[in-house]
């Protein structure tokens, strides 16, 4: 395995794979850094990097979409498995299959350095202007520049005995504030309530531009209490160095390019307005806003000519559909594949927006009741760690590839009976899924579904199975030797 150690490193590879576009041309923070952005997602384009961005510290630079689709299109997921030490060449179930596999590993504490590439430069109080910062305004309607969207918070609790290391947004407040999204039901939420409870500040650090694989490993969600930290040094086969912030005894990836370390208040009453911002569903929720604690800056890090991850949030296909996305799915393969039901595996279609989950049942399966066996995989997936955040299953036969949209959709279009749904009523609902009205984002409360594609073929004798009127229905001696001989045919 050739896991990437940092961020910088990882820029220089999809440079020398042709995968990023170095941008020169002045653009601005407002906008129109992340409409290049945007457009470089609609056509699955390399990655580029800003460095020379309006009104903003010189030398800082700013990598948009950093792992969007390839643009090799027989590898969409190129830079996801090049960021997990896998090979490029896999399919995105088969990156899910590898992946889910993280939980179950043996962790292998960190390894705590004096120093790193993260100190080469370091300020502290009123030195500090993140407003100085290529920090864009993403989408007309935000409620402001988002500092956060594809960097990793780091928290833990107030004994010690957990560190979290998570992907979640946060907006820029003033010159050393920063208003940070706090979900109660996550993680990072979980730990900031019990400094509340004890009314002390609670130390963060955002760490800007680490290495891939740990923002994939922040994006997965892993049972409450294990380190992604020692977790991914399983993966990486090594300890990862971590080196100690400035001003609190937070350790961070001493290989970040930017290190923002300071204290979240838990005073109610230094609340500040976030929101609303394109979200991951695809849409800007004009005039939804809540209140969220003040995040107070205390010294900054960071090393020269630095490099800050720009995720687009919106319309697929994104950060929170690359990362998030297959994170879900393998969080989700992980824990049905420990119970009895023959399902092959998860995924998560890219263009549903994280809003289905797509399970595999072997087509050879012996169960005879389809209708009980998609409901009972339903439910395992509802209450799932990873299927907490997924209001539709879909249940299939695995001769459909889940990753092909085509397949996909002609599957669902015809092997989908209406009397063959599931509806569960009032059950807890993630409250950023996009078709929630404000009630039910408030209360987290909605109803769920099941579609269950299962076919009865299975039990049929096999003269009377239907074969499928493709050209995957043929014989493979037949489709290879056709495309074997495509070009004398005459077709390019």
């Amino acid at each position: 395995m050739n896991v990437i150690k940092s961020f910088r490193e990882y820029v220089d590879i999809l440079k020398a794979k042709n995968e990023l576009t170095e941008v020169t041309k002045e653009v601005d923070w407002k906008y129109e850094m992340s409409a290049v952005t945007r457009r470089v997602y609609d056509l699955h384009g390399p990655s580029p990097l800003f460095s020379n961005i309006k009104d903003c510290t010189p030398g800082f630079r700013v990598l948009g979409a950093p792992m969007g689709l390839s643009q090799d299109p027989a590898h969409p997921f190129k830079k996801v498995a090049l960021s997990l030490g896998l090979p490029e060449d896999m399919s995105g179930p088969e990156i899910v299959t590898a992946w889910s596999k993280l939980a179950d590993m043996e962790p292998v504490a960190p390894r705590i350095v004096h120093t790193g590439p993260c100190k080469e430069n370091i300020i502290f109080g009123q030195q500090i202007d993140l407003t100085k910062l290529p920090i864009p305004l993403i989408h007309e309607g935000d409620g402001g520049r988002y500092i956060n969207t594809y960097g990793i918070m780091i928290a833990r609790t107030p004994d010690g005995s957990w560190t979290n290391w998570a992907i979640t947004r946060a907006m820029l407040d003033g010159p050393q504030t920063i208003a940070g999204v706090v979900i109660p039901t996550q993680d990072f939420g979980k730990i900031y309530s019990q400094w509340k409870e004890r009314g002390e500040k609670m130390p963060f650090a955002l760490c800007l531009g680490v290495d891939p694989a740990i923002t994939m490993a922040a994006g997965y969600p892993l049972p409450t209490g294990l380190n992604e930290c020692e977790l991914l040094g399983a993966w990486y086969g090594e300890p990862i160095d971590l080196v100690k912030c400035e001003t609190t005894d937070l350790l961070v990836p001493a290989s970040t390019e930017i290190v923002i370390e300071g204290f979240a208040s838990v005073d109610d009453s230094c609340l500040l307005q976030e929101g609303p911002m394109g979200e991951y569903g695809g849409y800007v929720w004009s005039g939804r806003h809540k209140q969220v604690p003040r995040f107070d800056v205390t010294a900054m890090t960071y090393r020269s000519n630095p490099i800050m991850p720009l995720c687009v949030a919106g319309v697929p296909t994104e950060e929170n559909h690359t990362n998030w996305g297959l994170n879900i799915a393998a969080a989700i393969q992980y824990e049905i594949q420990k119970k009895a039901f023959p399902v092959t595996g998860c995924f998560i279609p890219m263009e549903c927006a994280a809003h289905w989950v797509v399970v595999s049942v072997d087509r050879n399966r012996s169960t005879k009741d389809d209708t009980k066996l998609a409901v009972d995989i339903g439910k395992a997936v509802f209450v799932s760690r990873g299927g907490s955040y997924i209001p539709k299953v879909i249940v299939m036969d695995d001769d459909i590839d889940p990753s092909d949209i085509k397949q996909l959709v002609w599957a669902l279009a015809t092997r989908h009976h209406p009397d063959n749904r599931t509806a569960m009523a009032d059950q807890y609902m993630f409250p950023l899924v996009a078709y929630l009205s404000s009630k039910e984002k408030d209360s987290s409360v909605s109803t769920r579904v099941i579609y269950n594609c299962l076919t009865p073929f299975h039990s049929w004798p096999e003269e009377l199975r239907p074969v499928e009127a493709s050209f995957r229905g043929y014989s493979k001696e037949l489709q290879e030797y056709v495309t074997d001989n495509w070009k004398e045919y005459g077709f390019e």
